[in-house]
């Protein structure tokens, strides 16, 4: 057996190819679907490495419910602290700051819930990190 993707649906493509891209991730294909109205948009780290499959349903109009019930999904960085930067740069709101170096979440357009775990050890606690608090739920 051999693990494909992760699919998640979402409100607002653009919006969350922003986000996911902003976090590191690119796109490697695109599928459009005229007859049942949806585009799916795969992303991965690399060509070859799992993906993540953005489903978007071209009539929805409310926003899906449940994005907590699905967990999260997880990605290993190189520096969580200089992501977590660009990211709020960005106006990405951090959820939980890597107060401890090796953690963070924050959450895509659609609700759902992104870690973001330090490869290998955890850095050193620094500023303005290892004081925020929490905001929110993650």
């Amino acid at each position: 057996m051999r693990y494909l993707h992760t699919m998640l649906r979402v409100l607002d493509l653009p919006a969350a190819l922003r986000f996911f891209q902003t976090l590191g991730l690119r796109e490697t294909r695109r599928k459009e679907a005229q007859q049942g109205r949806f585009t799916l948009v795969f992303l991965a780290t690399a060509p070859g490495e799992p993906e993540l499959e953005l489903t978007w349903n071209w009539d929805q109009t409310e926003p899906y419910d449940g994005g907590r019930n699905f967990g999260h999904v997880a990605y290993e960085v190189d520096d969580v602290y200089g992501l977590c930067e660009r990211l709020a740069a960005s106006g990405v709101t951090i959820l939980r700051p890597p107060r401890d170096g090796r953690m963070a979440f924050v959450r895509s357009p659609d609700g759902i819930s992104v870690e973001l775990l330090q490869k290998g050890v955890a850095l050193a606690p620094r500023e303005p990190w290892a004081s925020m608090p929490s905001t929110g739920t993650w």
